[in-house]
């Protein structure tokens, strides 16, 4: 807490001077999510007493970024989910990426990581809460289709990929989106997603 406190403090106090969210990283179970709550209700409590001005309704959200939170995705109440793809994939193949003997399992388009990634949102949706998406999932042109699809909300990508994102996200219509990730889940490697998403792709952009 002595590091973590300092952190939350200085966000709560930011955000009276713009739109801030905190997002809880790396959450494995409820507990962890309940505690940093209990604790920026605890700081809130603490600059209310000093008359320090922040935002009363800043959102306090997850990183659903490991394969435990994936699964009970469901039961947190959180005010947004935010999917770290990098570390979601790494977790759920046991992979370190870096490692050269083991990175060619690395693979967003694995079927268990795109039944996580469906899964999450899928929660989200249900229980009526925004779910974004960080890392370079959310701006590979063969991921954007499964993931319009899947029904996400929010696209975060570097700025220079904005423009070739905003562009795929206009030329495809729901029925078609939705027939092709049908298709793409039904794979069973992710080879053949990959080269599926891939052909599709290409035709679309031709």
């Amino acid at each position: 807490e002595d590091v973590y406190k300092p952190q939350l403090r200085a966000l709560l106090r930011a955000s009276a001077f713009g739109n801030i969210r905190i997002m809880v990283p790396l959450v494995t179970c409820i507990e962890e999510y309940r505690q940093a709550k209990a604790l920026v209700e605890e700081i809130k409590k603490e600059l209310d007493e000093k008359g320090i001005a922040y935002n009363k309704d800043i959102q306090v959200g997850i990183m659903v970024e490991t394969a435990a939170a994936s699964l009970i995705a469901d039961i947190f109440a959180t005010d947004f989910f935010s999917i770290g793809t990098n570390d979601l994939t790494q977790y759920t193949m046991s992979v370190d990426r870096g490692n050269k003997k083991v990175s060619y399992l690395y693979s967003t388009f694995n079927p268990a990581v795109l039944r996580s990634i469906k899964h999450i949102i899928a929660c989200g949706r249900e229980a009526g809460i925004m779910v974004g998406m960080c890392g370079e999932a959310a701006s590979d042109p063969m991921m954007i289709p499964l993931l319009l699809a899947f029904g996400l909300n929010e696209f975060s990508m570097s700025a220079s990929a904005i423009l070739k994102a905003r562009k795929m996200v206009t030329q495809y219509s729901v029925e078609e989106l939705q027939a092709v990730a049908d298709k793409a889940m039904s794979f069973a490697t992710a080879a053949e997603t990959e080269q599926y998403m891939r052909d599709f792709v290409e035709k679309v952009t031709d």
